[in-house]
C-alpha cells in the first residue's frame, strides 16, 4: 500500500509533466518499455533493483541504452527513481500513469476474461451496453482462459462480474459447503 501510494505520487508529478510537454501518451508508452526492458531479462532486472550496484553505473547503463530513444519526461524518471533508490517502484508507477492516463481521457480500465474468443462485432455490443449501464467509458483488454470453460469474467477497477461457468461452478460449491455446515 505504501509502495501505491508512493507509486501515484510520483506517477502523479509525471503526468503533470508530460502534459505540459503534450507527450502523455508517449511518456506513458516509453515508461511502459523500459519496465518491459528491464522486466523481461533476470540479470538486467537483478542489475536494475540491487542496492549494491552505484548509483552513477546504473545510470551510465540507462543513459547509454535510452538515451535518444524515448522522451526525455519518461528518461529522467527512471534516472531519479535510480537516484532516489527507489528503482522497484517502476512497475507500479507504470500501472499508476496507465490510469491517470485512462481518466484523462474519461475511461477506465476493462479487463474482459473469456473462455474462447468471441466476435468483435459481439464483444464491442457487449462493451456498449456495459458502457450505457454504466455511464463510463471503457479501455477494453481481452484476454481468453479455457479454464472458464464458458461465458465471460469482468474486471472493472476493483469490481469483479463473474459470469463464467467456472465461476458460477465455484459459487454453487461455496454455498453448498456453507449450508452444509
Amino acid at each position: 500500500m505504501a509502495n501505491e501510494t508512493l507509486a501515484r505520487r510520483y506517477a502523479t508529478a509525471v503526468f503533470s509533466l508530460a502534459s505540459e510537454a503534450k507527450a502523455v501518451e508517449r511518456v506513458g508508452d516509453d515508461l511502459a518499455a523500459v519496465r518491459r526492458a528491464i522486466d523481461e531479462d533476470a540479470a538486467t532486472k537483478n542489475f536494475f533493483v540491487a542496492p549494491i550496484i552505484d548509483r552513477k553505473e546504473k545510470e551510465r547503463v540507462l543513459l547509454a541504452a535510452f538515451e535518444g530513444k524515448m522522451h526525455d519526461v519518461a528518461l529522467h524518471t527512471v534516472l531519479l527513481l535510480v537516484r532516489k533508490r527507489r528503482e522497484t517502484l517502476l512497475g507500479e508507477l507504470v500501472v499508476e500513469y496507465k490510469k491517470l492516463e485512462l481518466a484523462a481521457r474519461g475511461a477506465e480500465p476493462l479487463g474482459v476474461t473469456m473462455a474462447k474468443e468471441l466476435a468483435s462485432d459481439d464483444l464491442r455490443a457487449m462493451v456498449d451496453r456495459l458502457e450505457r449501464a454504466y455511464g463510463k467509458r471503457f479501455d477494453v483488454t481481452v484476454k481468453v482462459d479455457p479454464s472458464l470453460i464458458g461465458g465471460v469474467r469482468l474486471m472493472m477497477g476493483d469490481r469483479r462480474i463473474d459470469g463464467s461457468v467456472a465461476g458460477r461452478l465455484e459459487e454453487l460449491t461455496r454455498t453448498l459447503f456453507a449450508a452444509g455446515t
